[in-house]
């Protein structure tokens, strides 16, 4: 009787009939000549867990395991076919299947905690050299290449909604577009919109950024403060046009908190629309926004985003998706493990262990515990 690896164990927690449906939106595989998308993403994951960085040890690597195919629901690959599909199957089916599984954790987010907390930011993917000229029609951008945009729980620890988009985009363009209820929001200088904050606080949700210096305010009420807190001011804007045909419609007061650094010789000012809540509060939501600077650094270290099997834009859009995806079944399948290692060193040890099969690796040493314990019985009434 087969016994499932832990590659596959893995894959059982893929939803496969919402990635068919996916396949069937995008007709992805309508051009399918024995290589469909499923065996693209099967491929691309094991890549990512593997750490395999070229096309040529993926095929090796990957073939090497030919017994399991199988069970996998795909076969064999060939380098210049995964090359072919990356850069010529529509990425759109990737990115669709990726938007319902962090949608899914979004609700699993929503529904576990109850003080929700969101981080704002984006991170670019420089793309430089010899395969990557069709980033020079972007050469506005300081630097070439894409950049993903991310809505991140700091207390899941996962993603909960994702953008690939040219590295000239704004972030504030991706920010306008964002769902945001009921919850607390955190981002940098990059998001400064009054308008868009307006609406943030008609949808009842809080915000925490920082202020720029040329900010036109007008100090309503001083608040007294102590320690690294320097000051907490209710402020309001005093122009509603500030040119150019533009409207301020964020008319109600704002707070201002300014924040000694140590590391710094200008302090932090921060503004938010959380009006009675501790000024030690605010300053340590704001703290909490380099939890998405790690993530964006972990990912880069731990999952092939830096370094791609593929110079188009589309394979290198796949390859940053299929990472994203595998990050939140690899978060998922360690839950349902109950694993209490950390991320990290539970990943590494999945990755070295992708083909082994867990449930007869448990049944052989149940077998040997057994066979030692009637040996020690047998061996003591020998001696009796």
């Amino acid at each position: 009787m087969y016994t499932n690896t832990r590659f596959g164990e893995l894959l059982k927690v893929l939803p496969k009939n919402t990635f068919k449906r996916c396949v069937e939106q995008h007709r992805s595989d309508k051009h399918n000549k024995g290589f469909d998308s499923w065996g693209q993403l099967i491929s691309l994951m094991y890549a990512q867990l593997s750490g395999c960085r070229s096309l040529r040890e993926l095929e090796v690597s990957y073939n090497s395991h030919s017994a399991h195919h199988y069970h996998l629901g795909c076969g064999p690959i060939k380098r210049s076919t995964l090359s072919d599909a990356n850069r010529q199957r529509d990425a759109g089916v990737f990115e669709s299947f990726c938007q319902q599984l962090m949608g899914r954790a979004h609700r699993r987010v929503r529904n576990e905690i109850k003080d929700l907390l969101y981080l704002l930011d984006s991170t670019p993917i420089c793309l430089r050299g010899r395969g990557y000229e069709w980033t020079q029609a972007r050469s506005m951008s300081r630097i070439p290449g894409l950049k993903i945009h991310l809505l991140y729980s700091p207390d899941k620890q996962l993603p909960c909604d994702a953008r690939i988009t040219a590295s000239t985009q704004n972030d504030i363009e991706y920010g306008r577009n964002v769902e945001m209820k009921g919850a607390k929001y955190v981002f940098d200088k990059g998001y400064c919109d009054y308008n868009w904050w307006h609406q943030i606080d008609q949808e009842g949700a809080f915000f925490v950024t920082r202020l720029k210096r040329n900010a036109s305010i007008r100090v309503l009420k001083s608040r007294s403060t102590e320690g690294d807190i320097l000051s907490d001011e209710v402020i309001e804007f005093k122009n509603k046009w500030p040119g150019g045909g533009r409207k301020n419609n964020y008319v109600k007061p704002l707070r201002r908190i300014v924040v000694h650094r140590e590391d710094h010789v200008d302090p932090l000012v921060l503004v938010t629309n959380l009006m009675g809540v501790p000024v030690e509060e605010v300053a340590a939501l704001y703290k909490q926004r380099w939890a998405i600077e790690l993530w964006f650094k972990w990912v880069k270290q731990n999952l092939k985003i830096k370094k791609f099997l593929g110079q188009s834009e589309n394979a290198v859009k796949i390859q940053i998706l299929v990472a994203l995806i595998t990050y939140l079944i690899a978060d998922l399948y360690r839950q349902l493990c109950g694993s209490r290692r950390g991320f990290y060193l539970w990943l590494a040890e999945l990755k070295s262990t992708l083909f082994q099969r867990p449930r007869l690796e448990f049944e052989v040493l149940k077998r040997r515990r057994k066979w030692k314990s009637d040996f020690q019985i047998h061996q003591a009434q020998l001696a009796l």
